[in-house]
């Protein structure tokens, strides 16, 4: 499962520190398979016993907005006001929203 510039295929890793919280993008790695793409992010990414949960994704497989297309992606959404908080008004008995 090499690529042609006989490279073993990239893994994006993303470790989760504590239960509960979500995982961070730390780092990637190549791998074979994802069962050494887990190893070795477990081997470089949790040396100090700082992971509590591992995910490996192949980076081919992530799928992303452009950068350069910033404004066409996203502005969309400007003109639903009702998509911003400020556009509710919260009663005054309300705290800690």
């Amino acid at each position: 499962m090499q690529q042609q510039n006989n490279q073993l295929p990239l893994w994006e890793v993303f470790i989760q520190s504590k239960s509960g919280i979500p995982h961070k993008h730390v780092g990637s790695i190549h791998a074979s398979d994802k069962k050494m793409a887990l190893q070795n992010a477990r081997d470089i990414y949790t040396r100090r016993g700082e992971g509590r949960s591992i995910w490996v994704v192949l980076s081919e497989n992530i799928v992303s907005s452009a950068p350069g297309e910033e404004a066409e992606f996203f502005d969309p959404t400007d003109d639903k006001v009702y998509r911003h908080p400020t556009f509710y008004r919260v009663p005054d008995g309300v705290k800690h929203m």
